[in-house]
Order: structure tokens, then sequence, then C-alpha cells
């Protein structure tokens, strides 16, 4: 909290913007310069601030990240801007003009939701996450539309508000927690939380089982450049109903509640569907739309004979396919004068890294091999990305 006041201050905010730009390998100088003429604690305070903004700013834009104030768990657990802004969007569209955000960390997704103009009641338990919150606010000039109030969340009145957003803490003192009950607070009281509200949206772990997803939940995998970032359990909107959302964009695949898709041969083309798709159950509804099978029962790659164009997967054009053989990928790489390998996997338990010290690759060529499972044999497919 003292670093937080003292950067908060005009000489702070003047040493935030000196050291700005400083490297890592230049703190040491720089900080031998500065204390100098500034308290030893405020410049590395400043210091400290400047990585973390300089961390940030592949999340929330070096726009924003050079106005806002971070702790290290803020910039580790807050949400990519992009996919705040896309949660905020769905509200919005809903009807929403005032959002409870609970667990709100730095302010993130206030931020997110206060830009599409829904007023937000922002809460946090820690002082500290709760006073970057409201600095943060102050920055990016929300003010008047986020409320940050230092409080236990389920202490918290939120009869008045017309949706309750929930974030939890899903890492403990042994890091990442996977079970839903270990959040803090657990899912069953945000669940519970949610159900209060006309709308809910509850952030989670993209791993989470479908089995725990409440019946009367629409639960919604994000991905971002092809990562896959959370899900959302919304409420309010539509009970039972899975899609995956890929950003930027969006494009949004709806579940149809499709059956598996048929396995068959390998076709000429491979499509390896996107995160979102796959953790949200839809491969189905990705090989019907491409008119293709899987490889394998128990693997989430698409094959096909045609190359269609479609947002949820990636095409590659298979030229190879070998049982798993390292000598003969070698001799087959080498033949084809391949030196830029990417090595991909899916049902094998070789390492991609291994793999490439083995083979060895050189030559001006480039290629994709697939580690894999065809019909139950490991398999090595070799090919390219393509485009329809």
């Amino acid at each position: 909290m003292n670093d937080l006041a003292c950067l908060l201050t005009p000489e702070g905010r003047a040493l935030l913007e000196e050291v700005r730009d400083t490297a890592p390998a230049d703190e040491l100088a720089v900080a031998t310069r500065l204390r100098r003429e500034h308290p030893a604690e405020l410049v590395s305070a400043a210091l400290g601030q400047a990585r973390l903004r300089q961390r940030a700013a592949a999340k929330f834009g070096a726009a924003d990240a050079r106005r806002m104030f971070f702790t290290p768990n803020g910039v580790e657990q807050s949400t990519r801007a992009s996919v705040a802004a896309y949660r905020a969007g769905r509200l919005r569209e809903l009807g929403v003009t005032s959002v409870a955000d609970l667990c709100c960390g730095i302010g993130g997704d206030a931020v997110a939701l206060a830009r599409a103009g829904i007023r937000v009641l922002a809460v946090d338990r820690d002082p500290v996450t709760a006073a970057a919150a409201r600095a943060n606010a102050e920055a990016l000039g929300l003010a008047e539309l986020i409320e940050v109030r230092q409080a236990d969340v389920t202490e918290v009145d939120t009869a008045g508000w017309d949706a309750v957003f929930v974030d939890p803490a899903r890492r403990g003192g042994r890091g990442r927690v996977f079970d839903p009950e270990a959040y803090s607070p657990p899912l069953s009281w945000a669940v519970g939380a949610a159900r209060t509200a006309p709308h809910a949206a509850l952030k989670v772990a993209p791993g989470i089982p479908h089995e725990a997803v409440p019946a009367d939940a629409e639960a919604e995998w994000i991905s971002d450049g092809g990562d896959v970032k959370e899900a959302v359990l919304w409420f309010g909107t539509a009970p039972g109903a899975v899609r995956a959302t890929l950003l930027p964009g969006p494009r949004t695949l709806h579940g149809r509640g499709l059956p598996d898709p048929p396995v068959r041969a390998v076709g000429r083309y491979l499509y390896e569907p996107d995160g979102a798709v796959i953790r949200a159950h839809l491969v189905a509804e990705v090989a019907e739309e491409l008119d293709g099978g899987l490889i394998d029962p128990t693997i989430a790659y698409v094959t096909a004979d045609r190359l269609r164009p479609t947002p949820y997967a990636v095409p590659y054009e298979i030229t190879d396919r070998l049982p798993f053989n390292v000598k003969k990928l070698k001799a087959l790489l080498r033949e084809r004068e391949v030196g830029t390998l990417t090595v991909k996997k899916r049902g094998s338990a070789v390492e991609p890294e291994e793999l490439r010290r083995k083979v060895k690759p050189q030559g001006p060529n480039a290629a994709t091999v697939f580690l894999t499972r065809v019909a139950g044999a490991p398999t090595m497919l070799i090919g390219a990305p393509t485009r329809p």
C-alpha cells in the first residue's frame, strides 16, 4: 500500500514517467543515479511498477498499461483486455446497465465494463489490490462509472445491480487450483450469487469439467489468437447451451448436440480445431461443417478430402503418413531438405524438443509433423499449413 501511495504523489508520478522505458539490464545504473535525488524506497517502487507495466502491455496494450497501476498477481491473473471487452459487450447486448464485479482484482474487467457504458461496483478484499483498482479507474478517466470497495465479496449486497460478475481466485500457495470448490470463493458460492441477479457471468478455468457446469448455465469457452483464455458460465441467457468463441472477431460456434464424428481414413487435409472448440466439445460441429471425420476416436484432429474455409480450425495439407519411427522421419526430412520443423502432438508421449534434437533438421524448407494416433496406432503425419 505504501508503494502505491507514494507512486500516486506528484513526485512518484514524475519518477514513473522518467523510468517508464528502463530496460532490465539498465535498472541498477538508473537506480543508483536516481537515489541521489529521490528516496530509495520510491525509486525501487517506481522501477518495480515500470517492470509490471512493461509486462502488462501484452494484456492491456501499451497505451493503457503505461497509465495503470499493477501488482504482480494483478498482472498474472487479470483478464486480457480483448477478452474483457468481448464479455462486457455481451452484457451490454443483454441490456445490462450495472454490474457488481466481485473479486475485481486490479480492475481490468471493471475498466472494460465501464468503457461499454456500464456502471460498476468493483469489490476486492485485498487493500492493495482494491487501491490499485481505484487508481486505475481514475487514471483511465472512468472513476465516475466505477465505485471500488474493499470488502469480502461474500458480505456484499448485490441487490439492485443488473448483473453479477465473479472472477474467483484460482491460485493458492502451491500454484494453480483445479478443483472449482477450491476457488476463492468456491464455485458453489459464485453460482449462488449468480442466481440472485437477472444476469451473471462467472469466469472459470477453461479446464472445468463439463459435468461441473450447472444445468441452468450457458457455458462458453473463449480463445484469443488461438490461445484458450477462459471459460465463462452465463446465467440468464440460454440454460444448457454450449459455445466456443474465437477472438479477434468474435466468431462463435454454437453447440448443436451432435454425436461424435465418424472415424475415417486420413484424407488429403488435416484440420486442427481451435482450443476453445476442443474444450467446448464441439469438434463434431466442425467435422460436419468440413464434411470430415476423426483420425482416431480419442484424438481431436479432423481429416477431410477437400479443403474448405473455416475459422474454427487450421488446415494442413498432408503429404506423408508413416508409422512412428524416428529414423524414417529423419531420412524423409533429409530428402526433403527440411530445416524448419514444427512438431505438434496429440495422443503421443514424445516431447517435440526431444524429437527435434534426434532428427536434426537441416535445409531451406519447412514442414509440420503431427505425432498422434491413427485408428489406435502411433503415427507421424507430415504436411504444411495451407489456405482454402
